[in-house]
């Protein structure tokens, strides 16, 4: 399983912390340093199923930065898998992708049933 995520950011560090104490292994992957491509996006969006602007990282600096508010109801899901391609911090984190599941974000008791 792969653990994606930014160092920094507090909710992946709960994150990083819950696997932990699951004893639930993972390798990491810095997710500016390693940012993932539009294929692993597009793949991931379809196993998830969940609408693609939800893979924003809206209360990133970034996002504000780029008004991406106001237009990514614009955008084609094409063009917005481009643009989350282009920097880490544009994407929602923690990801976790495992053999069957794909999860963006940290709920706690989304974890608990799918992990």
């Amino acid at each position: 399983m792969q653990f994606i995520y930014y160092p920094k950011c507090t909710t992946c560090q709960k994150a990083k912390k819950w696997l932990d104490e699951h004893n639930i292994e993972y390798t990491e992957r810095h997710i500016v340093e390693e940012n993932p491509s539009y294929e692993e996006l597009k793949k991931w969006h379809k196993q998830i199923g969940i609408p693609l602007k939800k893979f924003f990282n809206f209360s990133g600096q970034l996002y504000r930065e780029m008004k991406l508010k106001d237009k990514l109801p614009e955008m084609s899901e094409e063009e917005q898998l481009k643009l989350l391609s282009t920097h880490g911090m544009l994407v929602k984190r923690p990801i976790i992708v495992g053999n069957d599941n794909v999860l963006a974000g940290f709920k706690e008791s989304e974890w608990e049933s799918l992990l």
